[in-house]
């Protein structure tokens, strides 16, 4: 940890409010219950373990860290500190990614009727917890957002001019769109009642990173939404998690409110990367039988790169949460090349038919595709990147 500032330069054990030691005495309800994700966070956790305590004295609340498996021993910082502390617990996720999940598995486990999710990055003002906890009690409201942009004074050190902009059009999407009630349906700081996520948790998407919009989108009720303007402040440790497959994933979730559920985020990851497969394909049975090999030689080696483009991207991207590294790469790998090898005897066999009737090898090479593809997608599902 970083001993220049002295937030992080103390030790779990000394690093709380005089006279606080929650391993004496009985327990109390809590009355508010924080869920707070984690993935290789490790300089932030004590940092906002102490700010929790000064920001919610005289409130009875437990914060629950939701760890993907961090390689920098996030869950063990947040195990010490939670031996001396009743008021913090964590729960360690393994093969399993992604902060949508990690949100749902933590509001799930709470104890207390109302549930606040924020980030551990030490970007969103902890201080606005006790307004956000009166107004669900004084304004009857079902969902207190945190918004950086409902004042035109309100700051956003946190974010670069790039990803500023990228969050405002993301922002503006949602609320053409979708039938938001908010001026940040993509805030990941906001409080709202437990039962509100208990409802509609079977309609939750467990890949990606906006929660809250999932959360509007999803329930069956009319909520009544409150705001809290903040500053959205920087980054202190670590780095972003904002990658290019967020964008994606928040496409596809927009897609998936848009069509009922019908089309899901995880589907179309499956069939972008299907489409590049499908380019793959096309270009190496282009090339080669251009050089002069047999189509059926061709096809045969195409739909092979193919399917090797598409284990590597689907590993990456698609099934990110269930990705398989090291020699679990290979044997997936191996794996996916068995099980997909009768989907390419069988795209094979009838492209090869159809070529013989009608030789135009960019058709037939399509419907061989597709035919791989269908078989592709119901082994890799079941099977290469099956559930834990």
């Amino acid at each position: 940890m970083n001993a220049a500032n002295p937030e992080t330069a103390l030790s779990p054990r000394d690093s709380y409010p005089d006279g606080i030691d929650d391993t004496r005495g009985e327990p109390l309800a809590p009355s508010l219950s924080i869920v707070i994700p984690t993935f290789n966070e490790i300089d932030n956790i004590v940092p906002l373990v102490n700010r929790l305590h000064r920001a919610l004295t005289g409130i009875e609340w437990e914060a629950i860290f939701v760890d993907d498996d961090s390689r920098d021993q996030t869950i063990e910082m947040i195990r010490t500190i939670s031996l001396r502390d009743r008021r913090v617990r964590g729960i360690r996720r393994i093969n399993r990614r992604g902060l949508a999940g990690a949100c749902i598995e933590g509001i799930l486990s709470s104890s207390a009727p109302i549930v606040a999710v924020m980030d551990a990055d030490l970007q969103h003002d902890e201080s606005c917890l006790p307004e956000m906890l009166r107004m669900m009690d004084s304004l009857s409201a079902d969902l207190v957002v945190a918004t950086r942009y409902r004042d035109q004074t309100q700051h956003v050190d946190g974010l670069t001019k790039l990803r500023h902009a990228g969050s405002r059009l993301a922002t503006q999407l949602a609320q053409k769109l979708l039938p938001t009630q908010t001026s940040d349906p993509m805030s990941g700081f906001f409080m709202v009642r437990r039962g509100i996520v208990e409802a509609a948790a079977p309609k939750l998407s467990l890949q990606g990173f906006k929660i809250l919009l999932d959360i509007l989108t999803s329930s069956s009720q009319r909520l009544a939404v409150a705001e809290v303007p903040y500053d959205f402040r920087p980054r202190l440790h670590g780095e972003s998690k904002l990658d290019a497959t967020i964008v994606i994933e928040y496409l596809g979730l927009i897609i998936a409110k848009l069509t009922g559920g019908l089309v899901t985020p995880h589907f179309l990851m499956f069939c972008a990367v299907g489409s590049v497969g499908l380019l793959v394909h096309l270009s190496m049975l282009g090339f080669l039988l251009s050089d002069g090999l047999s189509f059926p030689a061709a096809q045969t080696f195409a739909m092979m790169s193919a399917i090797l483009s598409n284990y590597t991207f689907n590993n990456a991207l698609t099934y990110r949460d269930r990705r398989r590294r090291g020699w679990r790469f290979i044997t997936g790998l191996v794996l996916f090349s068995l099980l997909c090898s009768f989907g390419v005897f069988a795209g094979v066999g009838l492209s090869t038919l159809i070529y013989d009737q009608e030789p135009h090898w960019w058709l037939d090479g399509i419907a061989g595709a597709v035919i791989g593809a269908v078989w592709n997608y119901i082994t890799s599902s079941a099977i290469t990147w099956r559930a834990k």
